[in-house]
């Protein structure tokens, strides 16, 4: 049966249990991606059984699991990658006699710098086949790194399971809104045949037109996908359009609309349910970093334990208790190849004190607030969310879009984009009420711009922030 949005957009296990998939579904599932993922030398099939299971398991239990894991994982990387023989010889650390997870914050922190700066010592000596990767750069200076087929396949798994938690699988009809550019290399040509088989349709995001969206909306009204996949702000600019102009989405058949690679915000869920008739399942993570978490149908963003450790650190680096805002730094178990241990994401959460109605063990993150570069700095020396800002502008009559960018030197800028509706009394409007936060001495400029670019990565950012953290 088609999820319908719920009180407080919250599914439940029960809800889905019952949604049945097609024979061609099951086939796709059961059959031809199995044999995608052997050919590929990756075992995610199996891994993925494995996490259905071990999702299961109490806190503790999974907390022991990681331990050896743990360990195992830090002796290959003292051993057999030059970047960590060395940092654990001037740490003092034995990997050898690790027995907490606490024992991880003797170690220095991963950045992308280090990692530019050692991307050929952080590769190990036994690593098998080496993939190149690059982020997509939103955020400032693209990452290059390097993954092994355990990671990809570990990253494969785990948004596996999170997709069955919905009652939906590989096979289902699925659209991809996603920061990938059609190319026509005999590579790509093999991944469109790959996904026209498993009915997985890319419509790239760096193309947001009001014309492409229309058309983008026809493509779905006429593929019916059972989900969404893709960034939270292309799919809620999507959605926005399709419910201005009356072009209807609820009637097609979507299960659900998975959001991840960027902050989800209040007004973007809101309007992506709206738009579709679906629930917005939240997933966190990056392309370096990993799919970090995944929202199941009670409404918790539950954190992949099996494999990724989080800590929530202050600005000192010490750890912070839980319902405290921390930033997420990660040890990713399954990159032997090319490690990233106690690796800053740049990204802002709280772990949730209670765990999910759910009975899943996995831990919680309360919320995930968003990048640092979320985040705006105040001449006072105060630091306070995007939200804060959006709040004064997302709302105001004629504001068709919007951006907000601070310099080094802490002056913002905000760019916009009207229509008829606006006039200089909204202006001035949101002048008052952005000083207003802001506090004394902020330098604020405001804009109209006929258009917003996304990103290089096709991710569409209200706030980007180069003020010194």
């Amino acid at each position: 049966m088609p999820i319908k949005r719920l009180q407080g957009r919250v599914a439940t296990d029960s809800n889905i249990q019952g949604t049945r998939l097609s024979c061609y579904t099951k086939v796709c599932s059961g059959l031809i991606f199995p044999i995608h993922e052997f050919l590929k030398g990756h075992h995610s099939v199996a891994l993925r059984r494995s996490l259905e299971a071990s999702q299961w398991l109490t806190p503790a239990e999974l907390q022991r699991g990681q331990l050896p894991r743990l360990r195992d994982f830090l002796v290959a990387a003292g051993s057999n990658v030059p970047y960590y023989r060395d940092s654990f010889r001037e740490a003092g650390f034995r990997p050898q006699t690790v027995t907490s997870l606490a024992d991880l914050q003797i170690l220095p922190r991963l950045t992308k710098a280090l990692i530019r700066e050692n991307i050929e010592r952080l590769k190990s000596s036994v690593a098998g086949r080496l993939i190149r990767y690059s982020t997509g750069g939103s955020s400032g200076e693209p990452l290059v790194f390097y993954m092994g087929l355990d990671r990809i396949t570990h990253d494969v798994a785990a948004k596996w399971r999170a997709t069955r938690w919905w009652g939906v699988d590989i096979g289902d009809p699925e659209i991809a809104l996603w920061g990938s550019p059609v190319e026509l290399s005999s590579q790509d040509r093999i991944k469109v045949w790959r996904d026209k088989l498993l009915r997985s349709r890319l419509l790239p995001a760096f193309q947001m037109s009001e014309s492409q969206i229309d058309r983008y909306i026809e493509t779905i009204q006429r593929v019916r996908p059972r989900m969404i996949f893709g960034y939270a702000s292309a799919v809620a600019l999507l959605a926005k359009r399709a419910v201005a102009t009356g072009q209807s989405l609820s009637n097609v058949g979507v299960k659900v609309v998975f959001l991840t690679g960027e902050t989800l915000y209040p007004d973007q869920r809101e309007v992506v349910e709206r738009a579709f008739g679906a629930i917005a399942a939240n997933g966190y993570g990056s392309r370096d970093a990993g799919f970090i978490a995944h929202q199941c149908p009670h409404g918790a963003l539950h954190i992949s334990a099996e494999h990724i450790i989080v800590e929530l650190l202050d600005e000192s680096g010490r750890p912070v208790a839980r319902g405290q805002q921390g930033e997420i730094v990660t040890t990713h178990l399954a990159t032997k190849d090319f490690p990233f241990i106690r690796y800053r994401t740049g990204d802002m959460a709280i772990l949730s004190e209670t765990p999910c109605t759910c009975g899943r063990g996995l831990p919680v993150f309360q919320e995930v607030l968003g990048r640092t570069t979320d985040f705006i700095r105040t001449p006072s020396g105060n630091t306070m969310h995007a939200l804060a800002l959006i709040y004064e502008v997302r709302e105001r009559p004629g504001v068709v879009a919007f951006k907000f960018i601070q310099s080094e030197n802490l002056s913002l800028e905000l760019q916009l984009v009207v229509n008829a509706g606006y006039s200089q009394i909204i202006e001035d409007q949101i002048r008052r009420g952005l000083l207003a936060r802001l506090g004394p001495g902020a330098n604020l400029l405001i804009r109209q711009v006929r258009e917003i670019p996304p990103e290089k990565s096709g991710k569409y950012r209200y706030v980007v922030s180069r003020a010194p953290c």
